[in-house]
């Protein structure tokens, strides 16, 4: 799919679904709901959200609030640290409807920043931070993880 075709699709949807004056033009409050495709890593997802009846649309979702090692890091501690995240989110939320809300443009083209609720209601930021596998993130410079 194109980046001219995703972005077209991605602003389609945050037009169509926000409330009139109730949200900045950037917000979607949701609930938006949304099936897992795929757990990137610990703080990434891929979901199909439906944006009405019969219609959805693949998104990469950053989940709000936390920071987790990454996957691609120069040092083996943080690797094995980023895929013991990933495999945790996968056993929370994989394969799985999730609640989306407070729904916002990511910093990084094609990508949304959501809280994420997972069906069963838990809050899956607060259940990470508190397995200690990620931690806060409030959009400044990360921290190393090595």
């Amino acid at each position: 799919m194109s980046t001219f075709t995703i972005a077209t699709v991605l602003m389609v949807f945050l037009i169509w679904a926000q409330p009139a004056a109730a949200q900045s033009r950037n917000t979607i409050a949701g609930p938006v709901m949304a099936s897992v495709v795929n757990v990137y890593d610990g703080d990434t997802i891929e979901v199909l959200a439906d944006v009405w009846p019969g219609t959805q649309i693949n998104v990469r979702v950053r989940i709000r609030g936390i920071d987790a090692p990454e996957i691609r890091a120069r040092c083996m501690g943080e690797k094995r640290a980023a895929k013991s995240a990933r495999d945790r989110l996968r056993k929370m939320i994989a394969n799985r409807p999730v609640l989306l809300t407070d729904i916002r443009g990511g910093k990084y083209f094609g990508r949304v920043l959501a809280n994420v609720q997972a069906e069963s209601g838990t809050n899956i930021q607060q259940a990470l931070l508190k397995s200690g596998l990620v931690r806060p993130y409030r959009g400044k410079r990360r921290s190393s993880w090595c």
